[in-house]
């Protein structure tokens, strides 16, 4: 989609051959695409609940030592649909309600690193797979960093 201030630079032709363009293109759901995200997100939320109370039930865990296996069958679990083609259909049909959770990062990271194969592990795999994660990373380590800080200010002076 064009933005209005390219469109402000375009020749009167151009204009016009945008607003054709603007009018024949399909309107998007977004009411029936947000319910799918929801529904997905909260249906990968539910299943990780399920399986911490599984593991809080069966294992003698508690919550806390039940979290961070929980998150990691859910990373795992979504590798193994990644490389059966069954998350990229999943996330075709509900968008960003499958690419939020952890499972859409694992995804995301799978989905490259299958992609990339065939250019060898070190180059292919590796290389590829860390130009979508690494950011992700930066952001994530910055943030906590940050926040520590304020966390830091703020019990320091009470």
């Amino acid at each position: 989609m064009v933005s209005k201030k390219t469109i402000k630079k375009l020749t009167p032709t151009q204009r016009e051959y945008q607003r054709l363009a603007l009018d024949r293109m399909p309107k998007r759901p977004v009411a029936a695409n947000s319910l799918k995200a929801f529904l997905c997100g909260g249906l990968i939320c539910v299943v990780g609940q399920g399986i911490q109370q599984m593991l809080i039930h069966w294992a003698g865990m508690t919550e806390r030592q039940a979290a961070d296996p929980t998150v990691a069958i859910l990373i795992i679990a979504s590798v193994v649909l990644t490389s059966l083609g069954v998350y990229d259909k999943l996330g075709q049909w509900a968008g960003a309600g499958s690419a939020v959770p952890v499972t859409g990062f694992a995804n995301s990271m799978a989905s490259t690193a299958i992609e990339h194969r065939s250019e060898g592990l070190v180059l292919g795999v590796g290389g590829n797979m860390f130009k979508l994660a690494g950011p992700v990373i930066v952001f994530g380590t910055v943030a906590a960093f940050i926040i520590a800080i304020i966390r830091f200010i703020f019990t320091q002076g009470g």
